[in-house]
């Protein structure tokens, strides 16, 4: 058999080739596919004790996408750095179609995922974002939520005022809605419609009595079992809705640990994320219900977006061909 030709895409190949809400439309499709019966599996996470680090993949199939993948990547070690890869396959021959240099994918795809929550789960009439966080992820989450919500004031906190200034001013320049930098979490949270935590604490990053009836919170920071970005209160007031189900019992660390704190019961889940998409589990039922979504990141959206910009980039002629040769020609040397 000959060899199969895989496109090899660095990052400056696909920064420009879609818009967030172009993500947030494959995105959206890929969580539907996954509602409706389509594999995907939580993260697998090794830690390494010297040199620190961890290496994680995590892999779904979107059959109608067309597309199966993974996403594989090293944080830590010696260099205290992290490299993102993402093959990408096609779902019915099994070719390898792309590998893709992932990093500058990491903040669209997960803000996608993020707004595809707020779209399932927040009022329709959010107009009010209470934004934890200032780093890279936190801007691609409030760039993605402003593509579903006519968002008209966001407050935004972290604990470095500088950090939390500069946010301010770049985003409000950014979005139509006024961008403000504020002194607490309390200030972010209380009387906003939508809450996003990007961060990287380990430990709750505001109240959850604070949290006003009626909110939806989208905590996406951590994955871990004994680490959260939201307190027990949070979750017990909430309905809760993870990505997958598979990481009750892995990563969830903000259910885990409201469940082994007794503020919970076990099965004190909604659904998943995709389940609400396809229309098989209800999103909000009332304008007072709190919504949570936990989002850990899982190859649905990786494979989404990744299958996009690889079609794009062919079609834009970007990228370098590589040979992959199949398993039967190179298991045998013939």
């Amino acid at each position: 058999m000959a060899p199969t030709e895989t496109l090899f895409l660095r990052s400056d190949d696909v920064t420009d080739l879609a818009s967030m809400r172009d993500h947030v439309d494959v995105v959206r499709e890929g969580y539907r596919q996954r509602g409706e019966g389509a594999p995907a599996e939580p993260r697998t996470s090794l830690e390494n004790a010297d040199p620190p680090g961890m290496l994680t993949g995590y892999l779904a199939i979107l059959p109608d996408t067309g597309a199966m993948g993974g996403y594989t990547y090293a944080a830590g070690f010696g260099a205290a750095d992290a490299h993102f890869v993402l093959p990408i396959f096609d779902a019915s021959s099994g070719d390898p179609l792309a590998v893709v240099d992932g990093a500058s994918l990491n903040p669209y795809k997960t803000g996608a995922t993020g707004a595809v929550a707020v779209d399932a789960l927040a009022r329709d009439d959010a107009t009010t974002l209470g934004i934890i966080g200032s780093g890279a992820q936190a801007r691609g989450q409030l760039r993605a939520t402003a593509t579903v919500r006519d968002l008209e004031s966001v407050r935004v906190y972290s604990t470095t005022p500088a950090h939390r200034r500069e946010f301010a001013a770049e985003m409000d320049g950014a979005l139509s809605a006024s961008v403000e930098a504020v002194g607490s979490s309390t200030a972010a949270v209380e009387d906003a419609d939508v809450v996003i935590t990007a961060t990287d604490s380990t430990e709750p990053v505001f109240d959850g009595d604070a949290l006003p009836d009626g909110a939806h919170v989208t905590a996406m920071g951590q994955y871990h079992p004994e680490r959260r970005e939201v307190d027990a209160t949070t979750v017990a007031r909430s309905t809760y809705v993870p990505d997958l189900l598979g990481r009750l019992e892995q990563d969830a660390g903000a259910y885990m640990l409201a469940l082994a704190e007794g503020a919970i019961e076990e099965g004190h889940v909604h659904a998943e994320l995709g389940e609400v998409v396809a229309g098989a589990a209800p999103g909000r039922t009332s304008d007072d219900e709190i919504t949570l979504f936990d989002s850990g990141g899982t190859a649905i959206e990786t494979v989404a977006a990744g299958h996009m910009l690889y079609e794009r980039a062919r079609e834009a002629g970007r990228g370098e061909w590589l040979d992959f040769a199949p398993a039967s020609e190179a298991l045998t040397g013939e």
